[in-house]
């Protein structure tokens, strides 16, 4: 049976807080589940490991009755810890509130308490259409059917059946335009994540296709929900993202940062979309030159997150989103000494939530510590980081992530002589760029390079080489803003103007970066 499996019990007790172990603890000594509630003593004893070790836990039980249908006691505990969450925070969300009175409504139908129930209905279809949501509008209508149909139609009146019709055809369309912007926006992200930014009029038309519907002037918005309208202006910005054009993107994040509801922020869900526009903002806002922005939402992030009583998913969020934020405005900056200090702190995050970060997300993380250590000449580090990229078969599909940084691995190698991994490593990058059809003008450019200087042995040959190198990238990266979106990932021309005129590869980045910013 896999790991995962069996470790989910002890996975869920982990995962609670402080309170939510106290409140199981409550529950449990109301209604106790098991003889002097053995369930509990294992519950306090799975706590306590702090890895999940089964053959302890037969030892330390091996004469307790229960051990013996221990996947049946793991179950039961597991279901009870769900419960006891469930009430635990029934009161959370307006819509644990929704389904509560929903269950009530369908508890007082039973009874044959039908006013009751009815009014119990109308009270949380008043705060369903106060807060905007069209599923839960047309489960009440479903309720508010059965007891017309219970009653026999008495208390029904021809102009409410049809007010019920159209309301529920209103709410069923904003289901629908919802699921489609849904569709375009997971179609539109899962093509990002594995290509990345467009880097040809070919990418850029596959874009456009996927969000053909959206960018049609004909797309209506007027009937969108809250939710489908934030939807809306997120594909949007995405859309514009991954085509290159970032000031019209920065316009569709703010749209959704200025008509977020700071009420219902502290869901979890809202929470979640405030936080990635705020850090997509805050990156975009920085790659424009636009300080005052890029800082303004660093520091609403960062109160935000001060102020939120943040799970373990919004935690996580909070914390991916800020380091990678924080590294890339250094890094742009050329500030490697302010970044390693967050580096050390971003390891240890890293350690702590392990295999809970996303992988793409972590893997970007992991890119940009790599790039920090390139930038204080620490290679060996760097090219620990790499590896872990790498290795990850989590991320095989990835072509744009793992192109990038099979690139750094054979800067690094460079840098550290490897000159019996290099002719390997270089086959390898070729066939992965060759294979993927992602052989792209700044990739031919950096691969001849490399082919032609691990064969020389010249030192004025090589100098020739380097300067060679470096006009080229120099002139593709300022004339095609398509190979310009290399240059996000690793200033690669600032590395080659470094070696070619012999200065500190952070001085030209912090040379640039100013250059950039008295121009913006």
């Amino acid at each position: 049976m896999s790991s995962k499996v069996n470790s989910a019990l002890f996975d869920l007790i982990k995962s609670m807080s402080k309170s939510e172990k106290r409140y199981f603890k409550l529950m449990s000594s109301r209604h106790t589940i098991g003889g002097e509630n053995n369930y509990v003593r294992l519950f306090d004893y799975l706590d306590k490991q702090a890895e999940y070790n089964e053959e302890e836990i037969f030892v330390t039980f091996k004469k307790e009755a229960f051990i013996n249908r221990f996947s049946i006691t793991k179950k039961r505990l597991y279901d009870h810890i769900l419960a006891a969450l469930d009430s635990f925070h029934s009161s959370s969300s307006v819509e644990s509130q929704l389904h509560k009175q929903l269950h009530a409504s369908d508890i007082l139908f039973e009874k044959s308490l039908y006013d009751q129930c009815r009014r119990v209905l109308h009270s949380a279809e008043k705060v369903a259409k106060k807060n905007d949501l069209p599923a839960i509008l047309l489960m009440i209508s479903y309720k508010k059917k059965r007891l017309s149909e219970t009653m026999g139609y008495l208390t029904v009146t021809d102009k409410e059946i049809d007010n019920t019709l159209q309301d529920d055809l209103i709410h069923s369309k904003s289901i629908v335009d919802y699921n489609h912007l849904w569709a375009i926006k997971s179609h539109l992200f899962a093509h990002l994540s594995k290509k990345g930014v467009a880097r040809s009029q070919e990418e850029t038309d596959a874009y456009t296709l996927i969000c053909k519907m959206v960018l049609s002037e004909d797309y209506a918005t007027d009937d969108l929900t809250f939710e489908g309208r934030h939807l809306y202006h997120h594909v949007l910005s995405a859309y514009y993202y991954a085509t290159g054009q970032l000031s019209k993107s920065l316009e569709q994040l703010e749209v959704n940062l200025v008509g977020t509801d700071q009420t219902t922020l502290r869901k979890k869900m809202e929470a979640n979309k405030y936080i990635s526009a705020l850090t997509n903002a805050i990156y975009i806002g920085d790659k424009i030159g636009d300080q005052r922005k890029s800082t303004q939402y660093l520091n609403e992030l960062k109160k935000f997150g001060a102020t939120l009583s943040a799970n373990e998913d919004l935690s996580i969020k909070l914390f991916s989103s800020v380091s990678s934020i924080e590294l890339s405005m250094f890094l742009r900056k050329g500030d490697f000494q302010m970044a390693t200090k967050s580096v050390d702190k971003i390891e240890t995050e890293l350690e702590h939530y392990d295999d809970k970060i996303v992988p793409i997300r972590r893997a970007f993380l992991e890119f940009k510590i790599a790039v920090v250590n390139i930038g204080t000449g620490n290679y060996s580090e760097a090219l620990k980081w790499i590896n872990c990229i790498l290795n990850d078969s989590n991320l095989d599909k990835t072509e744009d992530i793992i192109g990038f940084t099979q690139l750094l691995e054979l800067l690094v190698h460079l840098e550290l002589n490897h000159n019996n991994l290099l002719p390997y490593s270089l086959k390898n990058t070729q066939r992965f760029f060759k294979t993927r059809n992602r052989m792209y003008g700044f990739e031919k450019v950096l691969l001849q390079f490399i082919s032609k200087l691990i064969k020389c042995a010249d030192h004025f040959d090589r100098q020739n080489l380097w300067e060679e190198m470096y006009k080229e990238l120099a002139k593709i990266t300022n004339d095609d803003v398509f190979e310009s979106v290399a240059l996000d990932y690793f200033d690669f021309e600032s590395w080659a103007e470094s070696k070619l005129k012999g200065k500190a590869f952070d001085a030209i980045v912090r040379e640039k970066y100013r250059r950039r910013m008295n121009v913006a």
